[in-house]
């Protein structure tokens, strides 16, 4: 008897054993889930090291209006488009490329200061400073569409033909849903020492990659080296590249301290690159090459 009460207390453990435990709940499983909702998500953040750094070869050099504060450009059509800032003075213009002649141009009222522009599906949006407003136009007639608000700053804006990317002053670029102007995701961008990458500024998408003007790069607590541009892998944020653009219009940066590299625009038909500054009197395009 003894032996058989032994057995069954061991048989009687064992089923309870097997009746009573639950199989692990999967975390990533809830977070897939919850990722599929209406919830922006945000990637983290990967620190590049050994960063290759590039120069530059000037091709072609071109006039640019020295009044024009550029905060936005890209190429479309054989024509340059260009986002200027400042209050009173901001705009929207299509500029010639060979002549540097403004032909069609589309003021901003008195009290918006612009900055990066882009063009997707038909539609010119243009960001502004700190009114949190995004302006859309027709892109044939520069007439004023819609408008959009955002939370924050608005600085740097392109896209990669179905989303926009946008910067707003800090190391984050917001991926942007262009019908709703709502945020999908947000990339964090680190620099090698895995410290953010603030201030990314204008950009543009070139070959795949997202390229970036950095504001006062030159700035030690930014980076400490001026008129740097960044090259950026637009799913992770992992820096790729840096392009050294040291030198190339020194006249125009030393007229005043403000006048900053920030202007990148692609041509992608003809794989031309275009840069300038705020109010530089010269476009620059460029061709990059690993640095010696």
């Amino acid at each position: 008897m003894k032996y058989m009460r032994l057995s069954f207390l061991i048989l009687f453990f064992f089923l309870s054993q097997s009746c009573t435990k639950e199989p692990a709940r999967s975390d990533t499983n809830m977070n897939v889930n919850r990722s599929n909702g209406n919830i922006a998500i945000k990637s983290s953040p990967m620190t590049a090291t050994n960063v290759p750094v590039y120069t530059y070869e000037v091709v072609n050099t071109f006039k640019h209006d020295s009044k024009a504060f550029t905060e936005g450009l890209f190429f479309h059509n054989g024509f340059l488009y260009e986002s200027t800032g400042e209050e009173g003075e901001s705009n929207l213009r299509k500029v010639e490329l060979s002549t540097g002649k403004v032909v069609q141009q589309q003021n901003l009222g008195e009290d918006s200061f612009g900055e990066g522009t882009t063009i997707l599906n038909g539609k010119i949006y243009q960001l502004t400073w700190r009114e949190g407003t995004a302006f859309v136009y027709d892109a044939e007639t520069l007439k004023p569409l819609k408008q959009f608000r955002y939370q924050g700053d608005g600085w740097g804006l392109t896209n990669d033909g179905t989303n926009l990317y946008m910067t707003d002053s800090t190391h984050v670029i917001r991926v942007i849903d262009p019908e709703t102007f709502k945020t999908v995701r947000t990339i964090p961008v680190l620099r090698e020492d895995g410290k953010p990458l603030m201030q990314i500024n204008e950009l543009e998408f070139i070959k795949g990659e997202l390229w970036s003007n950095v504001w006062h790069s030159e700035d030690p607590q930014i980076l400490g080296k001026p008129n740097y541009i960044a090259r950026i892998d637009p799913q992770t944020g992992k820096l790729l590249g840096w392009i050294d653009l040291q030198e190339i219009s020194p006249d125009d940066v030393k007229r005043g301290t403000e006048n900053t590299l920030n202007g990148i625009a692609y041509d992608a038909g003809g794989d031309r690159i275009f840069v300038t500054g705020k109010n530089w009197k010269k476009l620059f395009e460029i061709k990059v090459k690993p640095k010696e």
